[in-house]
């Protein structure tokens, strides 16, 4: 039992241990191209370089990583001598950055290596408009991004691999379709639409700071597939973005660009970027913005005209985003919601029955890589019924459904968790009657999807048997029925809707 308690993984400890790596790496960038006694933009280049490397990298085993880490430099380069040499010609420069745009988005396709490299291009051409960088400075920026890599790969791949031991388990495969109903191609086409109108509103608001509106829009279709997750997104980045301009002006104005209290709270700011991505993308922008408040100081720019103006942008950023998911190629969230519903519970299903054969004594079996494949899957399930279950949405029958619909996976994914840590225990007793249990399981999935309609009355309305206190096992999986039979109800009740398809 101590064992489990201390070995089990902890999505809260992981996350504290990437922050922290986080601050090490970046901090360790940024030392390094200030004692090489290059100006301040390159250690701002470096850290974002550093920042981008850490955050966005993450393929499925550290060789990939380091291959990946390696080749943002092919992206970033080219797209920072692009972005430099535009700087005088506003016209070419917006079509360019529009390009880059949809590239960058289109490459998702290709995994998490094409994610990271979209990401890590269009940030360059970003970081050049932020910085004001001209052909001068692209041999001091170049020498920033190399240094900040290797330092970041140093720090990540060598004094500290979290991943060497645990490495993260694979993002879950996009939504199957072809063409323009692929969600990357139709991202692509919406988040250049989004950029277009943002520069073009932006470049109205402010001929100097439009970029703001740009990236605000660039960000929103980050892990996004449907347009209700577009919308929440774009809403919790407003409101992210409007608390940290009001720390901004009791924190950052007041410093005056002071190094070391402002290097302090970047630091903070790198920690709680890392730290609450994956919980609060609302928190993880107020993170953003603070830092990026910070930098400005640093730069000597910052006041509060230039604040309030960063929230304008941001709010055509968000304006542009929402127009295109709804105009341009739309994925429904219904659509979105009911696939990724299905693809977890067919995942409940594998992981019961991998732990099920452990139990059963197969060496062979293994639930782990299934539990957090689980716990992927229903991150993205929170995801796409987030605009349901959003304190705006006024159909309150639909909301609670949703919300229902959550419990009811959350209370599947921690029997399942139970049932795969007592699998871990060799000393664990094996029981014939696992077998009969991990069937109904088996015949509770299938009734909730569309292979076993024909089952659903049956297992909706059937009490699972009660098991004996002192088998825990039993009492996980008859748990895990339970749950899977009360989910019938809100999946498959037709008033108002359902919330997948049947």
């Amino acid at each position: 039992m101590l064992k489990r308690a201390f070995v089990a993984p902890d999505p809260g400890r992981g996350r504290l241990r990437v922050a922290i790596r986080a601050v090490v790496g970046v901090a360790f960038a940024v030392a390094v191209v200030e004692l090489s006694g290059l100006p301040l933009t390159a250690s701002i280049t470096a850290g974002l370089a550093a920042l981008l490397a850490l955050f966005t990298v993450a393929d499925l085993t550290v060789r990939r990583q380091v291959i990946t880490t390696a080749l943002l430099p092919a992206v970033g380069f080219p797209v920072l001598a692009l972005a430099a040499g535009l700087h005088g010609l506003p016209l070419v420069r917006d079509a360019a950055f529009l390009a880059i745009v949809f590239c960058g988005v289109y490459a998702r396709r290709w995994g998490p290596r094409g994610n990271a490299l979209g990401i890590f291009g269009f940030m360059m051409f970003f970081a050049t408009q932020f910085l004001h960088a001209v052909p001068a400075q692209l041999p001091h920026l170049y020498a920033a991004v190399i240094m900040a890599l290797a330092a970041a790969g140093l720090v990540r791949f060598g004094l500290w691999c979290i991943e060497r031991r645990a490495l993260p388990p694979a993002g879950p495969a996009p939504l199957a379709a072809t063409g323009l109903a692929r969600v990357t191609t139709r991202q692509a086409f919406q988040a250049t639409f989004a950029c277009g109108l943002a520069l073009a509103v932006g470049q109205l608001v402010s001929d100097e700071r439009w970029y703001w509106a740009v990236g605000t829009a660039w960000w929103i279709f980050v892990n996004t597939a449907s347009r209700g997750e577009t919308l929440v997104r774009g809403f919790r980045r407003v409101l992210g973005t409007v608390i940290g301009i009001a720390t901004g002006m009791v924190v950052a104005i007041p410093l005056h660009g002071a190094v070391a209290p402002t290097g302090a709270l970047v630091a903070v700011c790198v920690f709680g970027i890392f730290y609450t991505a994956a919980v609060s993308y609302t928190w993880m922008m107020f993170a953003v913005t603070v830092m990026a408040g910070l930098l400005y100081g640093l730069l000597g720019v910052l006041d509060a005209d230039l604040l309030t103006l960063r929230l304008a942008q941001t709010g055509v950023g968000a304006v542009g985003a929402a127009l295109a998911v709804l105009i341009v190629l739309p994925v429904t969230t219904h659509a979105a919601t009911d696939a990724w519903i299905q693809r977890a519970l067919r995942c409940v299903h594998a992981c019961a029955a991998e732990a099920g054969a452990r139990l059963a004594g197969s060496e062979a079996a293994d639930p782990a890589p299934r539990v957090a494949e689980l716990e992927l899957l229903l991150g993205r399930v929170r995801l796409s019924l987030a605009p349901l279950v959003h304190p705006l949405n006024p159909l309150r029958t639909r909301k609670e459904k949703a919300r229902r619909v959550l419990a009811l996976l959350d209370d599947c994914a921690r029997e399942v968790r139970g049932l795969a840590s007592i699998a871990a225990d060799p000393e664990a007793s094996h029981d014939d009657r696992l077998a009969a249990a991990c069937w109904r399981v088996e015949a509770a999935v299938e009734a909730l999807t569309p292979s076993g309609k024909a089952r659903d009355a049956t297992m909706a309305g059937a009490a699972a048997p009660q098991a004996p206190a002192s088998d825990d096992a039993l009492a996980h999986l008859h748990g895990l029925e339970r749950a899977l039979a009360e989910l019938a109800g809100p999946l498959h009740s037709s008033r108002p809707s359902p919330l997948a398809r049947t």
